[in-house]
């Protein structure tokens, strides 16, 4: 009998929520260890080159210094493989204090441990490094590039030449920073040869625990992470980064706790971004608008010890229906820290160009931009000939459409003005993958009545605090606040990265099986039980409510839970639920949305302002509508960012990022945000995971940039090609 579903799908807030707005949820470094010490890491000035002196003695010398770490002094680490980690090249990453290599600007080549912050970042600053300096590569159009990805279907270039219509660009996007409210630290302790890192991490057993055991050569048992909270992570928390390695190091070398937070100056070169990416597309149509031939060839950057790719290929090859495909992607080795995934992965980056290139499509064929989109639906999935589970992309054009007031827009650029302000409307399509990978959790049903859950999952933002037990209070029939969901610590059940949009397909999936399994071993225990009101019932025709466990269609004939177990002397039923994909899909899932933007832009200035937007998500069952807004409405505000702002500048001379701090490197505030709205078919995916959801935190954030550029077209009349939109762009 399936269970009455009363907390998903209800908007919750969130049960952390508390916590966090009173201060008293730890994050990494706010952990209390006893006798604990502080590091902080000397980063190299240069951006290329060797080392070829290092001059400590003033370091040491400074009140409160204990030990400098450096290549001269640090023991060989083992850095044994780690071919299941979440690194993107696990047996090249940088080893830290291993040689005298520099390999980009902002590289650890040493490390201060003192009694205090103070004392070890005044050390920091009194270590003295000479080098033999080399001229750093950081131009990605100009560097020579590795082999390139390839795919094709068709004969893409034969189908242009021979295209009535045809459009040839090229796209710049700038690198992208992370730059969550929680820097990332971490506090490392040893007990004997057994390591506790507290750390800030979205995964805790696949990526902190497992590279930890890796670089030190122990097993993986014998290290132990605790992640409670994240304070915002985007991708950067995915794998383990130098810092972490360091602070375990430290701990070992000087025999106490050590604790090592990043300054936000370090974020921007001690943790991965999202890559820049010169980008040519060409594509071809029929005067109809009917696409014949894209092609794609890429240009990413990466660092020059580590190969870093993204799903840069899927939205080209299964967006938009056309015979001829060809694409090509290469990674350019450049003297800079490796990337990272970071939130839309290679589908942000991909959708930005596709889209705007629809766009520039449309205004060339006198098409509406949704009718050109419509008319290039495909019908299955042409990268793999598999149907799709669920596709509702029309439908989100179509609500989008009637709420944002598409129809009455002028389609004509730059012909609606308010007073000095050029106003203009787009629209982009968004698309991504519908991840999911085996997850456990271990469910505990209470003599009390009372459940935990735990997993050893991460929540970074999204809710899992509360979405989890949402699923877990509806699979028990308890209410949610008798339900607790515990989390990030390594000694929990294994979970996939807290990442991809992942995390609710997967662990709530386990989370629900680990609920049904107990439900059923009570309700078991019930009918088999001459003392039960419930003994003899048919199981199948028992539903559990607020604790209560009774026949459907007579809710008077049953006992609850706690009247259970403490008639048959038990204090707890628990068993670990699982779940996993399976091995292969028979269907192509993605989750899909319609984005809509209107901006104005100053004629004079060419500031550009966003006046409202509107997100339209076929992502399957919405668990929590409260929480599904703010990733939908977080998501808009990073693709603002993308669109307008956000841009990493580097001197060529030395490798420095110039503007690695949050007064330079510009991100959407409260005064750039107005009239932001998501809206969610109502529906499921019962292909992609039992509990019918596709995924959404990743999906609001694609679609997002390029239908602000559109705005801008309208707007304007101008197409920018190279983002983040500028002013200078627009005069």
């Amino acid at each position: 009998m399936s269970q009455p579903r009363t907390a998903v799908g209800t908007p919750q807030s969130r049960v952390d929520g508390r916590l966090k707005v009173t201060g008293r949820a730890r994050y990494a470094a706010d952990q209390p260890t006893y006798g604990v010490l502080y590091a902080a890491v000397v980063d190299a000035s240069v951006g290329r080159g060797r080392i070829t002196g290092i001059d400590d003695g003033a370091a040491r010398a400074h009140s409160g210094v204990l030990r400098v770490l450096s290549h001269l002094n640090a023991p060989r680490l083992p850095y044994v493989d780690n071919p299941g980690s979440n690194n993107p090249a696990p047996n090249s990453r940088l080893r830290v204090f291993q040689d005298d290599r520099v390999r980009f600007f902002g590289q650890p080549v040493a490390v201060v441990v003192a009694t205090t912050w103070e004392a070890a970042q005044q050390g920091a600053r009194l270590v003295h490094v000479s080098y033999a300096a080399e001229q750093p590569v950081t131009d990605l159009t100009t560097a020579p590039a590795d082999p390139p990805t390839t795919y094709a279907r068709g004969d893409a270039d034969r189908a242009l030449n021979s295209a009535p219509v045809r459009l040839d660009l090229t796209y710049r996007t700038a690198r992208n920073h992370h730059n969550p409210m929680e820097p990332h630290a971490t506090i490392a302790r040893w007990d004997g040869d057994r390591l506790t890192v507290w750390d800030k991490t979205q995964w805790v057993i696949g990526g902190t625990q497992q590279e930890l055991a890796a670089v030190f050569d122990i097993p993986q048992t014998a290290v132990r992470v605790i992640s409670p909270f994240v304070g915002g992570a985007f991708g950067s928390g995915l794998r383990a980064w130098p810092h972490t390695t360091i602070a375990a190091l430290a701990a070992r070398e000087t025999g106490h706790p050590v604790k090592l937070v990043m300054t936000r100056r370090q974020l921007y070169f001690g943790t991965g971004f999202r890559p820049a990416y010169s980008y040519r597309l060409r594509l071809g149509s029929d005067r109809t608008g009917r696409l014949t031939a894209m092609t794609h060839e890429i240009r990413g950057e990466t660092s020059s010890y580590e190969t870093f790719t993204e799903a840069m290929l899927a939205p080209g090859q299964m967006l938009y229906s056309m015979p001829n495909v060809r694409q090509s992607y290469a990674t350019v080795p450049l003297n800079v820290n490796t990337p990272i995934w970071m939130r839309g992965p290679g589908y942000a980056s991909a959708a930005l160009v596709i889209e705007s290139a629809m766009d520039e499509l449309a205004h060339q064929l006198g098409l509406d931009p949704i009718e050109l989109r419509k008319r290039n639906e495909p019908t299955v999935d042409e990268s793999s000939g598999q149907p799709f589970s669920t596709r509702r992309l029309r439908e989100c054009y179509d609500a989008g459409a009637r709420e944002f007031g598409w129809q009455r827009r002028n389609p004509k650029p730059g012909a609606t003005r308010d007073g000095d302000w050029l106003i203009g409307t787009g629209m982009a399509a968004a698309v991504y993958d519908t991840a999911r990978a085996p997850a456990q959790a271990h469910v505990r049903l209470n003599a009390d009545g009372t459940a935990l859950v735990q997993s050893a999952t991460s929540d970074m933002g999204p809710g899992t605090y509360t979405s989890m037990p949402q699923v877990a209070a509806d699979a028990l029939g308890l209410t949610m606040d008798t339900v607790r969901f515990e989390l990030g610590d390594s000694l929990m059940p294994p979970t996939p990265p807290h990442g991809g949009s992942m995390t609710m397909a997967s662990v709530g999936s386990a989370v629900q099986d680990g609920c049904d399994k107990v439900r059923r071993q009570a309700i078991t225990l019930a009918v088999n039980d001459p003392r039960s009101p419930l003994h003899g019932v048919d199981p199948d025709s028992i539903i559990v409510r607020k604790g209560r466990m009774s026949v459907k269609n007579d809710p008077t004939h049953g006992e609850t839970y706690r009247q259970l177990l403490a008639r048959t002397g038990r204090d707890h039923l628990e068993v670990i639920g699982s779940w996993a994909p399976p091995e292969h899909d028979r269907f192509s899932m993605y989750g899909y949305g319609a984005v809509f933007a209107e901006v104005a832009v100053d004629a004079r200035l060419g500031l550009v302002r966003i006046r409202r937007m509107l997100g339209v998500y076929d992502a399957g069952r919405i668990v929590n509508p409260k929480l599904a807004d703010s990733q939908a409405l977080g998501g808009m505000v990073g693709g603002i960012g993308a669109a307008l702002l956000e841009h990493t500048v580097t001197d060529p001379r030395d490798g420095r990022i110039v503007n690695a701090n949050l007064a330079d490197y510009l991100v959407p505030v409260n005064a750039d945000i107005q009239n932001l709205r998501a809206i969610y078919l109502d529906g499921e995916d019962r292909e992609a995971d039992p509990l019918g959801v596709k995924g959404l935190a990743e999906l609001v954030l694609v679609g997002v940039a390029p239908a602000i550029a559109n705005a801008v077209f309208h707007a304007t009349g101008r197409h920018i090609r190279e983002f983040p939109i500028t002013a200078d762009a627009l005069l």
